[in-house]
């Protein structure tokens, strides 16, 4: 046994090593909960290992730049691009299939609108107001006109790190746009400066008694202490779970979450899939009504678009009494920033640009597009598909995902687990105090200035002064292996009802005028 003296370092390392191995595989072997692990004891781990990281090595080395989904590299490259002030350009000509079934073709002018030398656009090409005053149709106490088309969608805190909250609404007081709490409620971190819209679900978190009702004396104290909050919206469905209540894991739920939404700790949070506060069509206008009367705040409404019995009959009641949601907001149920089961996100509720035209059609034919906002969101946060939504009706877009690429979200799609790596989808310290909420609000910034002047110069580079003045027949759709392109006027079967535009210098000027900093 002299050996086991005179064994070297590297030798007791390598006998460490077996001893390791054969522990290891006596386990594979006697446990009953893996066949692969029993069957081939130790390299039945590499199975695991690698299907664990998979999903990176298809994002960095296999994927090609068009291939990844929800957003491919092109798209996230760009807004990365866009946020940090880089070289958002491309060279060599498009690399896209441009015969693909869906490809959006934005028409251009022969001649490029030609703006006078003291434009408002020269001097500042990032401000581009809402085409409606929302509420005013409706004589609310507060009408509001945002002043950006460009502002951010419904996220809470809770799903979202307390740093991503703050650099969001820093970022969108710098911009001028709002910032939609998402249905977790209105917390210290969206009191930055920005104007916000009160997102309000089915659980009514920080609105609540102890039994989940709402209650309407603290809507009333909460928009009254905070004037930043410049519309309410109320959330029939999400375009990730139409239908399914949220969900906050326990494990993201912190003593500062529990008393902002006004829930208990330790176990997880789930919002009912229905309103307790009404129950049919008739009750919700008049609870949106109530809510309108005691704040003076435009109320409207969100909702992912499924069967459309019931769009018919709101916009027939919008109609007979004369009242209604002030806005609209259409979710793609391509499902967003809100983790859901996957049989959901995937085949419950219709894609934007299905849902959303479906629904403009009810109003338009109902007479009601002048006195109704329409907001789009579903994957609209890029020039060319934000274009598109003008064309079909939309006045105003809410991005989220686009938005929290760009303070730092590299799509690990982990935003349901607590273990986001980039900061923003968490509630770990740690991972958090990554995302410094001073450089990630400059770089949301920079991106909602770079998305704006690209959708400006488009509207431009077509004739126009605004986006709102698009029309069906300025964007065409690829129609796929015919190798024939469709209007958008053609490919959904309406045509978008004007929107008064009297010149930018009205909206500019307009007394209701948000983005002020608060």
């Amino acid at each position: 046994m002299d050996w086991i003296t005179t064994l070297p370092a590297w030798g007791w390392m390598i006998v460490m090593l077996v001893v390791v191995l054969i522990a290891v595989a006596v386990y594979d072997i006697t446990q009953k909960k893996h066949t692969i692990l029993h069957n081939f004891p130790v390299i039945g781990h590499f199975r695991y290992w690698l299907e664990t990281v998979g999903p990176e090595l298809r994002q960095y080395i296999v994927a090609n730049n068009r291939e990844e989904l929800p957003f491919n590299r092109r798209q996230r490259s760009w807004i990365y691009a866009s946020s940090k002030r880089e070289n958002n350009f491309q060279g060599f000509g498009t690399d896209q299939d441009v015969n693909t079934a869906g490809f959006i073709f934005i028409k251009p002018a022969l001649l490029t609108k030609r703006l006078p030398k003291n434009h408002p656009y020269r001097e500042n090409p990032y401000v581009l107001p809402a085409p409606k005053v929302i509420g005013l149709t409706h004589n609310r106490k507060r009408p509001y006109r945002p002043k950006q088309v460009i502002n951010i969608s419904g996220m809470s805190f809770g799903s979202l790190s307390a740093s991503a909250i703050t650099a969001f609404n820093e970022g969108a007081a710098k911009f001028g746009c709002y910032h939609n709490t998402g249905e977790g409620g209105f917390s210290p971190y969206h009191d930055k400066g920005a104007d916000v819209v009160l997102n309000i679900g089915t659980a009514y978190f920080g609105l609540r008694d102890d039994e989940g009702n709402f209650v309407m004396e603290k809507l009333i104290k909460l928009t009254q202490k905070n004037p930043s909050i410049r519309m309410l919206e109320l959330k029939l469905s999400q375009g990730a779970k139409p239908g399914k209540g949220g969900v906050l894991p326990a494990a993201k739920i912190t003593q500062e979450i529990a008393d902002i939404r006004h829930v208990p700790m330790g176990r997880d949070v789930i919002s009912p899939a229905a309103h307790s506060a009404f129950s049919d069509l008739p009750e919700m206008l008049e609870f949106i009504e109530a809510m309108a009367a005691a704040t003076g705040l435009p109320v409207g409404i969100k909702a992912a678009v499924g069967k459309l019995e019931m769009w018919e009959e709101l916009a027939t009641l919008m109609v007979k009494t004369g009242v209604g949601p002030d806005f609209i907001t259409i979710d793609g149920g391509e499902g967003g920033t809100g983790a859901a089961p996957p049989s959901f996100a995937d085949h419950v509720a219709l894609p934007w640009v299905y849902g959303f035209s479906s629904v403009y059609k009810i109003f338009k034919k109902h007479g009601l597009t002048d006195r109704v906002t329409f907001i789009g969101s579903g994957k609209l946060g890029l020039p060319a598909q934000a274009i598109m939504a003008f064309a079909m009706g939309v006045d105003i877009i809410n991005v989220a995902r686009e938005a929290m690429m760009s303070i730092g979200c590299i799509q690990a799609q982990l935003c349901h687990t607590n273990h986001c790596p980039a900061g923003v989808a968490t509630q770990s310290k740690w991972l958090q105090a990554g995302l410094d909420p001073t450089l990630k609000s400059e770089r949301f910034y920079n991106y909602a200035k770079t998305l704006t002047k690209e959708i400006l110069e488009i509207s431009i580079a077509c004739g126009y002064e605004h986006p709102c003045q698009f029309t069906m027949h300025d964007v065409d759709v690829a129609m796929g292996d015919n190798n024939h392109t469709r209007p958008l006027s053609v490919a959904y079967e309406y045509e978008k009802a004007p929107v008064l535009y009297e010149g930018i210098d009205s909206l500019v000027n307009c007394q209701y005028l948000g983005g002020k900093k608060h």
